[in-house]
C-alpha cells in the first residue's frame, strides 16, 4: 500500500487560466487537458512504490482496477496506466469513473471478489484524484461549493489484493473479511455531482453528517453481528474523512473514544478530502504507526476493524477488516 500527493493548481497556473477562478465559467476543455494526462501519471507514482513493497514482479498482476472522479476519456486511465507501468497486455482491467468518495470501499469489494474467484489472481487497485475537475472560485449564493473547495485535495493510492498469500514472499497487511454497499434512506440529493461545461459541480447539503450518523450503527450491526461484536470502541476505524463534521457526528453518535478517529482526523488535517484515495491514506497511516510504536497488529494492536466510505447517493461502502501481525 502506498500514497502519493501533489498539487497542480498553483498560483502561476491560475493566473494563466483565469476561467478556473470564476465560479461558473466554461473551462471543461482546459480541465480535461490536465486530467487525462496527469491522473494516470499520478496513479503510476503510487503503483510503482506499491509494487516494489509487494516484492513480486509486475508480470504477476492479473487484474487492474483504476478509480477516479477526475476526467473521462477513451481509452481510459486504466489503459494509460497499463502502458505506463508496462503491465501485460492481457491484464484484465476495470475502469471506474465518477463514483466519488465511497469508491474507496467499492474497489476493495470488487478486488476481494476477483481475488477469491480467480485462482492465483493479484489485483492492483489504483485510486487517483486531481481536483482540477471541480475547483472554482467562491460564490456567496453557493456556500456548499465554497465548503467543497476548502475540503478537497489531490492524492493517489495503490494496493495489491490477493487470496492465499505466498508464505515468506507476500506479507499481508489487512484481511478483507466482508464487504457490503447500501443506499441510505431519504438521502438522494445530499451528495451529488454533475459534469458540466464548467467542470464537475458538486452538491453537498449540510444534513450529510447527520444522515450518516443516524444510520451508521445499523450498518455496523449488520456487518459485525456475525462476529459477535457490538462494542464499537473495541475495533479500529478507517472512516472516509469527508469533513470534520462527519467525523464529529460519528464519534458522538457511537460514543467513540477520541483516539478511535485519530488516524482519520490526521489525514483530513494534512491532506484534506481526496475522495476515494482517502481511506487508503488512513490505512497506511494506521499500519505504519502501529509498527513504529510496537503494537502487535497493523490495526492499532486490535484484531477487528471497519472501513466505511461515504459518497453520492448517499451511498455507504462497509468493509470488515482483520488486522495482521505488525
Amino acid at each position: 500500500m502506498i500514497k502519493k500527493r501533489y498539487t497542480y493548481l498553483t498560483e502561476e497556473f491560475l493566473k494563466e487560466n483565469p476561467k478556473f477562478c470564476a465560479f461558473m465559467a466554461p473551462s471543461f476543455d482546459a480541465r480535461q487537458d490536465i486530467l487525462i494526462v496527469e491522473v494516470p501519471k499520478l496513479g503510476k507514482e503510487a503503483a510503482d512504490v506499491a509494487i516494489k513493497e509487494w516484492g513480486q514482479d509486475k508480470s504477476k498482476i492479473t487484474h487492474l482496477i483504476f478509480c477516479t472522479t477526475s476526467g473521462v476519456d477513451m481509452p481510459g486511465a486504466d489503459y494509460q496506466l497499463t502502458k505506463l507501468l508496462g503491465l501485460r497486455p492481457s491484464v484484465k482491467r476495470v475502469m471506474m469513473y465518477n463514483q466519488g468518495c465511497f469508491a474507496g470501499g467499492t474497489v476493495l469489494r470488487l478486488a476481494k471478489d476477483l481475488a477469491e474467484n480467480n485462482k492465483g489472481a493479484r489485483v492492483l487497485i489504483v485510486c487517483s484524484e486531481i481536483h482540477a475537475v471541480s475547483f472554482r472560485g467562491p460564490s456567496e449564493t453557493h456556500l456548499d461549493s465554497l465548503v467543497g473547495q476548502s475540503l478537497f485535495g489531490d492524492g493517489a493510492a495503490a494496493v495489491i489484493v490477493g487470496a492465499d498469500p505466498i508464505p515468506g514472499v507476500e506479507k499481508s497487511l489487512f484481511e478483507l473479511v466482508s464487504a457490503s454497499q447500501t443506499i441510505l434512506p431519504d438521502s438522494g440529493d445530499a451528495i451529488a455531482g454533475h459534469l458540466r461545461e464548467v467542470g464537475l459541480v458538486i452538491q453537498l447539503l449540510k444534513e450529510v453528517p447527520y444522515i450518516i450518523s443516524d444510520n451508521i450503527e445499523k450498518i455496523l450491526v449488520e456487518a459485525f453481528e456475525p462476529l459477535g461484536i457490538s462494542d464499537w470502541n473495541s475495533i479500529f476505524w478507517i472512516p472516509h474523512p469527508g469533513g470534520r463534521a462527519i467525523l464529529d457526528q460519528i464519534e458522538a453518535k457511537l460514543s467513540l473514544k477520541p483516539e478511535k478517529l485519530r488516524a482519520a482526523r490526521h489525514i483530513l488535517s494534512e491532506y484534506g478530502n481526496m475522495s476515494n484515495p482517502s481511506v487508503f491514506f488512513i490505512l497506511d497511516e494506521m499500519r505504519k504507526m502501529s509498527t513504529e510504536v510496537g503494537l502487535k497488529t497493523t490495526g492499532e494492536g486490535l484484531e477487528w476493524g471497519v472501513l466505511a466510505a461515504f459518497g453520492p447517493g448517499l451511498t455507504v461502502e462497509t468493509v470488515v477488516l482483520h488486522s495482521m501481525a505488525a
